[in-house]
């Protein structure tokens, strides 16, 4: 390992990923709270909590000192107080309410994201543990910092999702609108060469740059790599990069290229077009969105037996197997389900589950019916809910492209309305909280 990756400010390292994954506050550099803090004095009141003097001491020097390490002028010191005592309020006011929702964190998820941001630092388990040493930092500390993370974004997850509503006209009318084309559209990842004419170009230019266009698609043709090319005969701001442009949405193009994107395949290099900066050719590297998206689903049946306590698992097991044996010698499947079937939701129709998609079952469902050929029986197999006997009916790829255009414009609409509401929320709880502030 080198020596650099054991010396990272780990503080900071915990809550970039952790704003990412928990929508952490942007101000924080470290949530402050140690496992276990010297009892000095308290802070401040927050309903049935408090702020000790310690964690508000430790909260300030963290954001002083990432404040700092990003160049930018700290605000009066008053002002700054504030804010932190504010956020360590608003964080002491929401691990209760998550407290009195029974909302928990489980060693395994804390160990899971734990070793998460380590391999997004590249650092081992042990390099990790290292640099929290090195940082000031238990393991210990680590963990308590991320689970209060993670309470917190749980707890507004539960209580600020219920709050928002997106109607089904709302999602239509973004769906029509620019701005929502503009966002969903598809995007392209394009390579560039521009070999350059000047404004006014004699015929002299122009055959000159030409010549080179030709030499350049000769290459081409004959197996030539487009990035190399554009490092050697490129103009564009981008030739030292192979060309690359990035991810682009075909209406952030001129024309004709936005026209063009829609009918090319990826690894395909338009014609020399004239433009004004001179002749460019641009490759197709790759694209996402906007395509057909195909959904695979199964038409499929089911018995579901389930133990209880007048039938053990064993006898649960042994009637599973006598039903497949039934199915087996033609009794008909239909009238067996609405006998014998315990699911509430197929039962009735004779264990038809319609058209369904596969990552929608329980693991060991799917699992068991990705292996069944159509129109053939399973054997009796096991999953949480009890004993199962499967049939698969039919299988089929169905165009999702509306339905997965329509929860992408929901998603959005629900995370846009999510920020608003958030802060109104924040704004509740802080106002409804009994709070009382000593001196600091």
């Amino acid at each position: 390992m080198k020596a650099s990756k054991a010396t990272v400010n780990v503080k900071t390292m915990l809550i970039k990923p952790l704003s990412a994954l928990l929508l952490a506050s942007s101000l924080l550099a470290s949530n402050g709270y140690a496992a276990e803090q010297k009892l000095d004095r308290v802070a401040a009141i927050v309903d049935n909590d408090v702020v000790m003097y310690s964690q508000y001491q430790a909260r300030l020097k963290d954001v002083q000192q990432t404040i700092s390490k990003r160049s930018v002028e700290l605000p009066s010191e008053d002002v700054l107080r504030q804010q932190v005592m504010e956020r360590l309020i608003l964080d002491t006011i929401q691990l209760q309410l998550a407290e009195r929702s029974g909302i928990r964190v489980s060693d395994e998820e804390l160990n899971a994201s734990l070793i998460t941001i380590a391999e997004r630092n590249g650092l081992t388990q042990h390099e990790f543990e290292k640099a929290l040493v090195n940082d000031g930092l238990s393991l210990q500390d680590a963990k308590e910092q991320i689970r209060q993370e993670m309470l917190i974004s749980r707890v507004r997850q539960y209580r600020v999702a219920e709050r928002i509503q997106v109607s089904d006209q709302e999602v239509k009318n973004f769906l029509a609108s620019d701005l929502g084309k503009m966002q969903l559209a598809e995007e392209f990842q394009l390579a560039n060469i521009l070999i350059p004419v000047p404004d006014g170009a004699t015929s002299t230019e122009l055959d000159k740059a030409k010549k080179i266009v030709a030499t350049v698609v000769q290459k081409l043709e004959n197996g030539g790599d487009f990035a190399q090319l554009a490092i050697t005969h490129s103009a564009s701001e981008n030739a030292l990069e192979g060309g690359d442009m990035g991810w682009r949405k075909a209406a952030q193009l001129p024309p004709p290229f936005d026209r063009m994107l829609g009918t090319m395949a990826v690894g395909q290099v338009t014609e020399p077009t004239r433009t004004a900066g001179g002749i460019i050719m641009l490759k197709l590297l790759d694209k996402r969105g906007g395509d057909l998206m195909y959904r695979d689903e199964v038409h499929v049946r089911h018995i579901l037996l389930k133990p209880s306590e007048i039938r053990s698992p064993e006898a649960t097991q042994k009637l599973a197997g006598r039903l497949y044996e039934r199915l087996r010698r033609g009794e008909d499947f239909t009238a067996l389900a609405k006998k014998f079937s315990e699911d509430p939701g197929s039962a009735l129709n004779g264990g038809d589950l319609n058209w369904i998609d596969p990552e929608s079952l329980v693991p060991e469902f799917r699992e068991v019916m990705a292996q069944t050929a159509i129109g053939q029986l399973s054997k009796p197999f096991a999953s949480q809910f009890g004993w199962h006997v499967l049939e698969v009916l039919d299988r089929r790829s169905t165009d999702s492209s509306v339905q997965v255009r329509e929860q992408q414009a929901l998603n959005l609409l629900r995370n846009r309305k999510y920020d608003e509401e958030l802060q109104t929320w924040l704004r509740q709880i802080r106002d409804e909280a009994y709070v009382e502030i000593k001196d600091l």
